[in-house]
């Protein structure tokens, strides 16, 4: 399990959710948005299926959702986005991945690099790090929800490759052509995610200490705070203890 996604789940339950919701649902409906360009069914765009899931999540308005959909398919007038990936260094070498979804390519490349910056990091030039990441399915259980065996035992079976605990959570992985069924077959179950996505998940992990992942998740909050960030991704390993100790912070 990455240190970030540790340190998700800790900002998970510290988050004044209300506050963040207008700015979470302008970020689904570029998403959704970008996906419909591809088609605006969902059960034939895996990609629009997953950021309508992810949107709804968030308890996004369903009209809002479709008129989105419009959008991207064209039916409604709106902003023109694509999508931009930025790759880069952040403190102590990490490798940082961050996907945009952007109407001003020029705006947005500006104000990433200043992030990178000022947080100690810098951005690179295309594929400086992509080639240490790799397409995974990654779904997220509260740990009170379900038992490891019991969780274990309905993934795998619907296909997934590993299920992993910590403290709070399970975290269960797949390969993204299996996502949307692991996921179904999970909810069948009765268990509800406090997460579920495609991410690019790191193939090996560099080890922080509290100074250093400090630092880091800095730099990865900043990220995410950008109105035009969709997703931001590392190969940061964060022990459990270090992800504590910032929890109280």
């Amino acid at each position: 399990m990455s240190g970030h996604s540790k340190w998700s789940t800790i900002k998970h339950k510290k988050a004044a959710l209300d506050a963040k919701r207008g700015k979470a649902w302008s970020k689904h409906a570029r998403a959704v948005t970008m996906a419909a360009k591809a088609g605006g069914n969902p059960n034939d765009n895996p990609r629009l299926r997953l950021a309508i899931d992810k949107a709804k999540a968030d308890n996004m308005p369903k009209d809002t959702i479709e008129k989105a959909i419009k959008k991207g398919t064209g039916e409604l007038a709106g902003e023109s986005y694509e999508d931009v990936l930025y790759e880069g260094y952040g403190p102590a070498g990490v490798a940082v991945m961050c996907r945009a979804v952007t109407d001003n390519r020029a705006r947005t490349s500006s104000e990433i690099k200043k992030i990178f910056e000022r947080s100690g990091g810098s951005l690179g030039s295309p594929h400086c790090v992509a080639f240490q990441f790799t397409p995974s399915g990654v779904l997220v259980v509260p740990r009170e929800q379900v038992s490891e065996d019991r969780l274990m035992e309905i993934a795998l079976e619907a296909g997934a490759d590993d299920v992993r605990s910590s403290e709070h959570i399970h975290e269960i992985t797949c390969a993204p052509e299996a996502f949307h069924h692991v996921k179904q077959k999970i909810e069948a179950a009765g268990i509800t995610f406090q997460s579920a996505d495609i991410i690019m998940a790191a193939d090996n992990s560099i080890p922080l200490d509290l100074a250093t992942a400090r630092k880091v998740m800095r730099l990865i909050d900043a990220l995410e705070e950008h109105d035009d960030v969709d997703a931001v991704y590392s190969n940061s390993d964060i022990s459990d203890d270090v992800v504590a100790a910032l929890a109280k912070e």
